[in-house]
C-alpha cells in the first residue's frame, strides 16, 4: 500500500471545528483511543454535521435526513456478530470481543456515492483483513458477505409500507483478496467519536474506492463463501448495480447515471471523479484483466 502521510488527528481537522465538536459531543459519545493517523487526500474533511444528517440508511427511511430523524431509537447495545461459513472458527461474538485485540486507527478517506455526491470522513476502526485472519478462513473462502442488522421495531424503513423499499435483511459482499486489502476499513467511530446510529452504529464497513452502499451499516453477520454474494442492489436493480461497483467515471454497462463528475457536499461547482475514487495506484491492481466496462 502507498505510504500516505500521518500527521496529528488535529492537524487532519481544523482545530477550532475539532474541539468544538468533542465539546459538544463529550456527554453523548465515549471519545475512542486512536493509535495511527493516516491521511489519504488532501481536501478538507466535511463537516461532522453534514456527514451524520445527510444519509443513505434505508432501514430508517428513504430520505436522507430519516436517519438522524428517526435513529434514535436503535440500540447498538449490546451487540454481537455471527461468523459463519468456510472458516476454522464460526461463532457468535460479542462487539467486545470483537474489538478488544485491534488497536484503532484513525483515517481520513474520501467517500463517494452512486447518486453523483461525495464527503470526506476521518473514520476510526481498523483493517478487516485483521479481523477476517482471526477466524482463520479455509481454502474455500473467496468472498465474504456481510449483513446488516433486521430489527423493524427499532427501524422504521423495515416495516409497513417502508418495508417494500428493499429485500430486508440488506447484504453486501467483497472478493477475498478486496476484504483482505489494508485500505478496507471496519469503522467503528467518525470525528475521534463513536459512531452515531445515523452512521451505521456500532461497527459498519469503509471501501474508500467503492461507492458508498457497498460500506454496510450495523453489521450483524459475516459469511465467508465460496461463491459470489447476490447483494441487495443488485436484486433491487440489476441493471444499476453490479457487484464490484468501483467508483469509475468511463462509460460502463450500468444504466445508473454518468460517473464521471460529482458535487461535494458544500460546494457549488461540480468536480471530476477520479478512477476508484483516487486509489488507484493501491487498488487497481485487484483488477488486472477484469473487464471494468461489464463488472461494473
Amino acid at each position: 500500500m502507498r505510504r500516505w502521510p500521518r500527521i496529528p488527528a488535529s492537524e487532519i481537522t481544523p482545530r477550532d471545528r475539532y474541539f468544538d465538536r468533542r465539546q459538544f459531543l463529550a456527554s453523548m459519545l465515549a471519545t475512542l483511543p486512536v493509535t495511527k493517523h493516516l491521511v489519504t487526500t488532501s481536501d478538507p474533511p466535511t463537516p461532522y454535521k453534514t456527514v451524520t444528517t445527510y444519509n443513505n440508511f434505508y432501514e430508517f427511511g428513504s430520505d436522507k435526513g430519516d436517519p438522524a430523524k428517526y435513529g434514535g431509537a436503535f440500540k447498538p447495545k449490546p451487540w454481537s456478530i455471527a461468523v459463519e461459513g468456510a472458516c476454522h472458527r464460526p461463532g457468535v461474538y460479542t462487539l467486545e470481543d470483537v474489538l478488544k485485540p485491534h488497536a484503532l486507527e484513525e483515517r481520513v478517506y474520501r467517500h463517494r456515492c452512486v447518486e453523483g455526491w461525495s464527503i470526506v470522513v476521518p473514520w476510526i476502526g481498523f483493517p478487516l483483513g485483521d479481523l477476517l485472519k482471526r477466524f482463520e478462513p479455509t481454502g474455500d473462502a473467496t468472498y465474504v458477505e456481510l449483513v446488516t442488522v433486521k430489527r423493524p421495531d427499532e427501524m422504521p424503513g423495515q416495516r409497513g409500507a417502508l418495508a417494500a423499499l428493499l429485500p430486508w435483511p440488506y447484504n453486501e459482499g467483497l472478493r477475498m483478496d478486496e476484504a483482505m486489502h489494508p485500505l478496507t476499513l471496519v469503522a467503528v467511530g467518525l470525528y475521534g467519536e463513536e459512531l452515531p446510529n445515523q452512521s451505521g452504529a456500532p461497527l459498519r464497513l469503509v471501501v474508500p474506492w467503492k461507492y458508498g452502499f457497498k460500506s454496510i451499516k450495523s453489521i450483524v453477520t459475516l459469511r465467508f463463501r465460496d461463491t459470489q454474494p447476490h447483494t441487495t442492489w443488485m436484486k433491487e436493480a440489476p441493471l444499476y448495480y453490479g457487484f464490484y461497483a468501483n467508483v469509475n467515471p468511463a462509460p460502463t454497462n450500468s444504466t445508473f447515471r454518468d460517473q464521471s463528475t460529482e458535487r461535494r457536499l458544500g460546494d457549488f461547482f461540480m468536480r471530476r471523479t477520479l478512477p476508484f475514487n483516487g486509489y488507484g495506484d493501491d487498488v487497481a491492481s485487484l483488477y488486472t484483466g477484469l473487464d471494468l466496462r461489464r463488472n461494473f
